[in-house]
């Protein structure tokens, strides 16, 4: 059955009227891409994140591309990063043509292993990308340190953390850039799209350039032309290209929906706050179940709410209940399969099972249960319930 089809749907984005009005207005505008409302989207974002510049770009993964090639890594460079992700974390690293160095992560906050990521780090590292797991920014601080120690560049994937505070910073803050994600499922949307956030002005620019088929640093739409010095297109010129460059640009109807997304921010975090802390007073005593754990250091946002089965079950019984939980339509999810157990990594990178163990058994007993702003006391109930049932009809299976 279709997620969206599900009576409880694992997830659905808050649009009200507010989101509706922005996206016709830019839809009147009769500018429907590299406007005003891509810039007021990329001034809003970098404000949250506490960043001089923002580069609205296509997705999230096309953010975390760009600052890798930015920063010119590419063939012979080794680039850190963790197996318990989605994909785009590490194939962004393959874009470039860098290896991807995984390592292991912590069992509580399901984010890099500090000290094993440290291990790691040999005269090729070029690059750390650290992910907020589930949103969940415990150690960006150390990852930092770690990075300015050695001279590699960190690039942070808060593609699930926006509106996440770790020690009083705003998750975007750490390193050298940090990249969002606007899925649908993401604390706000744009249906798709994703920004890049950073200090470094130079970084910044040629990631515009490069967004926009590599285009002159600088060039805006409808500046002056400047005259050509090598009997090509003039230098201001649409069609004058300094660098190898793609289309990963946002389009103003996408930003202005991240626009009015952003003016709610704060009461979209508070609604889903709640919804995680209902969670977690419903199935707090179920023996059965890891909950979300937290550093008292840390204000997350909540991108996922995400159980896992005890050590006890294996990832058959998992599969299952997840499952069940389908057939009672209800939204749930595996919420991640390795990465390096994917089947092009584990051809390409000859990894196998047991090379990363705490992530590989993460993985194997995680659920990801329906989360979103609207779900109330009622859907969490029924949720909780059929969710006890089904590991309770586990257990009577085994005898």
């Amino acid at each position: 059955m279709a997620m969206d089809h599900l009576e409880i749907p694992l997830s659905r984005p808050d649009i009200g009227p507010a989101e509706e009005e922005a996206v016709l207005s830019a839809l009147r505008s009769g500018r429907l891409s590299m406007g005003p409302w891509v810039e007021r989207f990329e001034t809003a974002v970098a404000g949250r994140a506490g960043r001089h510049h923002a580069v609205a770009v296509n997705s999230g993964t096309g953010g975390l591309d760009l600052v890798l090639r930015a920063l010119g890594i590419g063939p012979g460079d080794e680039v850190i990063t963790t197996p318990f992700s989605f994909i785009a974390s590490a194939n962004c690293i393959l874009y470039s043509g860098a290896t991807p160095v995984f390592v292991d992560i912590c069992p509580k906050s399901l984010n890099m292993d500090p000290e094993k990521m440290e291990r790691a780090i040999t005269r090729k590292t070029r690059a750390i990308v650290a992910v907020e797991t589930f949103g969940n920014p415990e150690w960006m601080d150390a990852y930092e340190s770690i990075a300015a120690r050695h001279e590699v560049a960190l690039i942070e994937d808060c593609c699930e953390a926006l509106g996440t505070t770790h020690k009083g910073r705003p998750c975007g803050s750490f390193g050298r850039a940090g990249v969002f994600g606007f899925y649908p499922n993401k604390q706000i949307t744009t249906g798709e799209g994703g920004m890049i956030v950073t200090d470094d002005h130079r970084l910044a620019e040629l990631c515009r350039s490069m967004r926009n088929q590599g285009r002159a640093l600088g060039w805006r739409p409808g500046e002056s032309v400047q005259p050509s010095g090598a009997g090509g297109a003039p230098t201001g010129s649409w069609l004058h290209h300094e660098r190898l460059g793609f289309n990963f640009r946002m389009a103003e109807i996408n930003a202005a929906l991240g626009v009015a997304q952003m003016s709610r921010l704060d009461e979209i975090v508070k609604k889903r706050r709640a919804v995680a802390e209902a969670y977690l007073e419903r199935l707090g005593t179920n023996a059965d179940l890891i909950l979300p754990t937290l550093s008292p250091e840390s204000r997350m946002s909540w991108f996922v709410f995400v159980v896992r089965l005890a050590t006890t079950y294996t990832r058959e019984e998992r599969d299952r209940v997840v499952a069940s939980l389908r057939r009672h339509d209800l939204g749930a999810g595996d919420y991640f399969p390795c990465i390096h157990l994917q089947p092009f990594y584990r051809e390409r990178f000859g990894f196998r099972e047991g090379m990363f163990p705490i992530a590989e058994s993460v993985s194997q007993r995680t659920i990801a249960l329906p989360f979103y702003n609207t779900l109330d006391r009622r859907d969490i109930e029924i949720v909780s319930q059929t969710l006890e049932l089904m590991i309770k009809r586990e257990n009577l299976k085994r005898g």
